[in-house]
């Protein structure tokens, strides 16, 4: 049998700089929307609403979840409302209010709809057809595995509503996915990892997947939204879609475009990050890689002496780029362009057309390169 897990599932270690914190786990939209609807369930089925229910996860794991609110609505409903708890990653929904209205149906078996905050989808190339409520594959399964004991011989409509979850949604990229009206019903395991890199791959993907659903057949990859902002002037001519944030997964998000089948790819980003890649760093983080700007002064074949020696001590690289253009070297810049574009090769292999290009932090463009397959 499996071991039931708390509502805090358990710790996760993280190095951060030299020291070491404990990280605690969360669970997922998905896992709160499952656990408002077998709250509910079981209010429906006893006339109690239960403090807590232990749901079934994928992978054979449970979890012991609290319930927030419930209450007996006018007719044969119920609303059971679970505050989902994302644990120490850092997520917008992390504290979202997530109920259920639970309700006999005339149709056996269980429907699964959406109501306010809950988004729709309106784009193809996501794993939902278009005009599905935004609750995705396992979370609908959770749903009906965990309910499966109250459908004998009835049916039942679960609908699940998110407080504020059109705002919340904005702050996410559901409206570049084409998911409007609120926020997605999400998760694969149920639980949330502190500081996992799972939803944000993940997301990239879906991004990836409807930009080559709308017909695009190049796509940029920006590190940011300052980033994308700049990339879109540049190229007009692209589709919204078109354009996908990476942050600091620079080999992911190549191999995912690879993947995904885009003739072009391109990259565009700021000169810090650009040193990064430069250096072939599969992930840009600063807590994960020193910026160590010896290696930069290295690459820059012609800068006198006194540059060299000054931007091999410089901090960061916005100090750095200042070295450059106080020594009237920005000429230099296409250099760092071209070893981007060349650990880029390396992650993307030698099917597509690349291209970079690298901004000063004001948004002037420093250096553009190209690369064909």
């Amino acid at each position: 049998m499996s071991e039931p897990l708390s509502q805090k599932p358990e710790n996760a270690s993280q190095v951060i700089g030299r020291k070491t914190k404990k990280l605690r786990w969360g669970f997922s939209t998905g896992s709160a929307a499952t656990a408002a609807a077998l709250g509910a369930a079981v209010f429906l089925e006893t006339g109690r609403p239960p403090d807590e229910v232990e749901i079934l996860l994928p992978q054979d794991k449970k979890l012991i979840v609290k319930l927030a609110e419930a209450e007996r609505l006018g007719g044969d409903g119920v609303k059971v409302t679970v505050v989902k708890d994302g644990g120490d990653d850092p997520d917008v929904t992390n504290g979202a209010r997530i109920s259920v209205l639970l309700k006999p149906a005339a149709e056996m078996g269980l429907t699964i709809v959406g109501d306010d905050g809950v988004g729709r989808v309106t784009k193809p190339g996501l794993v939902l057809p278009v005009g599905e409520w935004a609750v995705n594959p396992v979370p609908r399964a959770m749903l009906n595995q965990n309910l499966f004991p109250f459908l004998s011989g009835q049916g039942l409509e679960a609908r699940i509503s998110i407080r504020d979850g059109e705002k919340l949604a904005l702050k996410t990229l559901n409206p570049r996915l084409g998911i409007v009206g609120g926020l997605s019903v999400l998760g694969t395991t149920g639980l949330v990892k502190p500081f996992s890199h799972q939803a944000y791959v993940a997301t990239i993907d879906s991004a990836l997947s409807v930009a080559k659903a709308n017909g695009s057949v190049e796509v940029v990859l920006s590190t940011g939204g300052r980033s994308e902002g700049l990339a879109r002037k540049m190229r007009p001519d692209l589709n919204e879609s078109a354009f996908v944030q990476i942050a600091d997964f620079f080999r992911v998000g190549l191999n995912l475009a690879v993947k995904h089948g885009f003739e072009t790819i391109g990259l565009a980003e700021f000169f810090g990050k650009a040193v990064k890649q430069a250096a072939n760093y599969p992930y840009t983080h600063a807590h994960h890689n020193d910026m160590d700007l010896g290696k930069l002064a290295g690459w820059l074949n012609g800068l006198n002496p006194e540059a060299h020696g000054q931007i091999a001590a410089a901090p960061t690289a916005l100090a750095a780029l200042e070295i450059l253009k106080n020594h009237k070297s920005l000429d230099l810049i296409p250099i760092v362009a071209k070893k981007v574009l060349a650990s880029a090769r390396g992650h993307a292999g030698p099917g597509p057309k690349l291209w970079v290009t690298v901004f000063d932090f004001d948004g002037t463009i420093l250096a553009q390169e190209f690369c064909r397959g």
